[in-house]
């Protein structure tokens, strides 16, 4: 019963409507979350429970008279007594305003997440009619009973939480947020390691704010980060569209404890970013020489592949750490499935985690979350807190990322407990 989900579509009436405009009061969208709630618990109790709290709550978009909602509920952990579940609001259907008639309506090609929330309800133990066995996963078939305790497998507790805070592509007019001085980059490090990361993702800029791979910049960079905060390390090598392979290496001249690996060329907006095969082994061969665990990052199904041929062809080492990055345009779709099939891809021993940029950061990472991947967020790839809110720096972004973990029962971890996780041998202080 675990994961089990729940929906309901309804048609929002002008009864509904509180204030000017024909504009519907966010309480409608948490009766709806209410309703959801106890269909849950009475499929899994039998009893319709009580709510108890909700841990977040977000209005992201305006609902009106006339609008069709699609909400949906996801029981994500259950406790003796507790239970604890996702929420999602979309509108699918929207009434037409300004010139159109007032019947004037149409079906959205993409649905508008208007609501999320997260909340925990209760059934009191006297009232569970069902007895536990009913909802818990039955054992696996297996050898004849013996001495020794069968186990039966959970997914991963613990969530690596990456901030990208400076990136190549974004600019100061973009976002007045964006580090640039080692200076900044430190002190912005130092809120994300507060906030819950446990890894900067680093690429540095010149002063006039254009990117970089000079070692010098990335020493200054660094050893500032180290004097802030314990966090691992991780400079890219992929660097900016056009550098070559000696200048995107330069970063690794610092023996970081961990190096990006692009493992293939993809079209990259209006660019195409260029990781030719001998070029990837070359940059695999540089980051082992570095002492540095390679992430690999993969923009395309193709990708995954040719990281599995690196391993078998020994030139990378186990532990592999993945990052599925999506969204960038010409790159793969960020959708649920296509992140569900990477995954499926990668040997039962690997880690991944998950990078979308622009609107898809959020719904994308969480996904990772729930699903028991990890998950990097940051102004690289997203300068947003919501929809035409700027985010004030990385850190913002990495708390709602730490929030929405602890609220389906993950735990961010603290770097030394990341090192251990991701196989880092040594702590570079």
């Amino acid at each position: 019963m675990l994961g089990m989900k729940v929906s309901l579509r309804v048609r929002v009436s002008a009864h509904d409507a509180h204030y000017a405009g024909e504009l519907v009061d966010g309480a409608r969208m948490l009766a709806l979350f209410g309703d959801l709630a106890t269909e849950l618990l009475i499929r899994l109790d039998g009893d319709e429970g009580l709510f108890r709290a909700y841990e977040a709550v977000e209005f992201l978009a305006p609902v009106f008279a006339g609008d069709y909602i699609e909400a949906t509920a996801q029981l994500t952990r259950i406790g003796t007594t507790s239970r604890q579940m996702r929420f999602e609001a979309k509108k699918v259907v929207s009434n037409l305003r300004g010139n159109a008639a007032p019947s004037a309506a149409e079906v959205l090609r993409e649905a508008i997440v208007v609501c999320r929330a997260t909340g925990t309800c209760v059934t009191p133990r006297e009232l569970q009619r069902r007895p536990k066995e009913l909802y818990m996963p039955a054992l696996p078939a297996g050898p004849a009973p013996s001495s020794e305790a069968i186990v039966t497998p959970e997914g991963e507790p613990h969530l690596v939480i990456t901030a990208a805070i400076v990136g190549a592509e974004i600019t100061r007019a973009q976002t007045p947020h964006l580090p640039i001085t080692a200076h900044e980059i430190a002190d912005e490090a130092a809120r994300c390691r507060e906030a819950g990361a446990a890894v900067i993702h680093l690429h540095v800029r010149n002063d006039d704010g254009t990117p970089t791979q000079s070692r010098d910049r990335f020493g200054e960079a660094i050893a500032a980060i180290r004097a802030k905060t314990d966090c691992i390390i991780q400079p890219s090598t992929g660097g900016a569209v056009g550098m070559s392979i000696d200048e995107r290496a330069e970063p690794l001249a610092h023996g970081p404890e961990m190096a990006t690996l692009n493992c293939g060329s993809v079209n990259f907006g209006d660019d195409v970013f260029v990781n030719t095969r001998p070029q990837i082994r070359d940059l695999a061969r540089r980051i082992r020489k570095a002492g540095s665990l390679p992430e690999l990052e993969c923009y395309e199904v193709g990708h995954v592949e040719e990281a599995l041929a690196l391993a078998r062809e020994d030139a990378i080492s186990s532990p592999l750490h993945f990052q599925f990055v999506l969204g960038i345009p010409g790159g793969i779709a960020a959708t649920a499935g296509n992140m569900q099939y990477l995954r499926s891809l990668l040997p039962l021993e690997a880690t991944w985690g998950v990078a979308a940029v622009g609107r898809h950061q959020q719904p994308m990472t969480e996904l990772a979350i729930s699903e028991g991947g990890h998950a990097r967020v940051g102004l690289e790839d997203n300068v947003y807190l919501s929809k035409g809110v700027l985010a004030e720096g990385s850190a913002p972004l990495v708390a709602r990322a730490a929030a929405y973990a602890r609220s389906v029962g993950r735990t961010p971890l603290e770097p030394d407990a990341a090192r251990a996780l991701l196989g880092i041998q040594r702590s570079v202080r």
